[in-house]
């Protein structure tokens, strides 16, 4: 598949691979990989097993077929929406957030610089923006469909405070065991509050300024 700015890389479809035990384990671990924690995350907490998260890792980080997951938004043009792209450059990967489709409103943003392992790239959200898009429609074209899945996907890219409750009722949806439902919420939330919460010179994109 193409995406702007990726010239030839090798970009394939990759919204087959969200439903495949230790997808989130991941995924998500991504989110939490600066070590500030006093216990290290495990993939078993966000479903599935560290087996099951080391074979899918073997698929989402080659660096021969980069997997793109597209989120669709309501109201872009056809096939609009966020890519989440796994740039599996060798030792410089990450994972990226991109708009498409002339997309606008709900997603907006400014993020600039190289992807890392909690994700960058030219989406910011807001809580309300976030719930929004995952809870939205969609462009009624191709991608990610489940609500949950998106709100996950895509929650590296908020910045702002939020609801934990939501975010916890979200990580049980895609099958968090409710054993270690609050230590995986509680450490994606706690990372992003580390890295994201105020950062300097960011405005709202609801604000008009």
């Amino acid at each position: 598949m193409v995406i702007t700015g990726y010239g030839d890389g090798p970009t394939v479809v990759g919204e087959a691979l969200v439903g495949r035990a230790g997808f989130w384990g991941c995924h998500l671990l991504g989110l939490c990989e600066d070590g500030a924690c006093d216990e290290r995350a495990e993939p078993a907490w966000f479903g599935g097993d560290g087996a099951d998260a080391d074979a899918l890792a073997e698929v989402l980080f080659d660096p021969e077929r980069w997997p793109v997951f597209r989120v669709p938004v309501e109201g872009a043009a056809p096939g609009g929406g966020v890519a989440v792209v796994y740039r599996n450059l060798d030792g410089d990967g990450g994972v990226e957030y991109r708009r498409t489709g002339g997309v606008t409103g709900a997603v907006t943003g400014a993020v600039t610089g190289g992807a890392t392992g909690g994700g960058t790239g030219d989406v910011r959200l807001s809580w309300g923006e976030l719930v929004a898009v995952a809870d939205g429609p969609g462009g009624g074209g191709d991608g990610v469909s489940d609500r949950d899945e998106r709100f996950l996907l895509l929650l590296p890219c908020l910045r702002g405070t939020w609801e934990e409750a939501v975010a916890r009722e979200r990580v049980v949806a895609v099958g968090a065991p409710e054993d270690t439902v609050e230590r995986a919420a509680g450490h994606l939330l706690g990372h992003l509050e580390r890295r994201a919460v105020h950062e300097p010179g960011w405005k709202s994109p609801l604000s008009g300024r």
